[in-house]
């Protein structure tokens, strides 16, 4: 057995920035690669669907999804599983309430889970996943225009 590469997308929760990840998701698609996001909106979305609906594909859209557990049961976030994610990982850690880097975020699951990261344009929670990357040293590239495209980005990320 052969395991297929995982690439970790990073980016905005709502904005889904298409003009980056439409031909990002297509071509790590045809590149024979599993796709993993956050599971939720914006780009996590916009790179889901392009991935999902390239035809034929070897990997699979993993979305390792916020929710709260409670002693009665578990409820995802509102929004997460977007349409396009096949393999859910449902956790009960989420960024809200937290900071990105705290151990109770799930940002370092997505992080330490992908083989290599791939950053396009977000705010905070991008910027956090980026400096958990640096942290554990796990490869990285950003495709932006410019260091704005995600605010408070690390001076390490060229």
């Amino acid at each position: 057995m052969n395991p297929l590469p995982i690439v970790g997308v990073l980016g905005s929760g709502s904005e889904p920035h298409e003009e980056k990840a439409k031909p990002l998701g297509e071509w790590l698609a045809r590149e024979g690669v599993h796709l993993l996001t956050g599971g939720g909106g914006g780009v996590m979305e916009a790179v889901s669907r392009a991935f999902y609906h390239v035809s034929p594909r070897k990997g699979l859209v993993i979305g390792i999804l916020p929710g709260t557990a409670t002693d009665s049961g578990y409820s995802p976030r509102q929004g997460y599983p977007n349409p396009w994610v096949e393999i859910p990982i449902r956790t009960h850690l989420s960024k809200s309430g937290v900071e990105g880097t705290d151990p109770l975020s799930r940002n370092h699951l997505n992080v330490l889970t992908a083989d290599v990261l791939i950053a396009l344009p977000g705010s905070s929670g991008t910027a956090s996943e980026v400096e958990l990357a640096l942290r554990y040293g796990r490869p990285l590239v950003a495709c932006l225009k410019s260091r704005d495209e995600i605010p408070n980005l690390p001076d390490e990320v060229e």
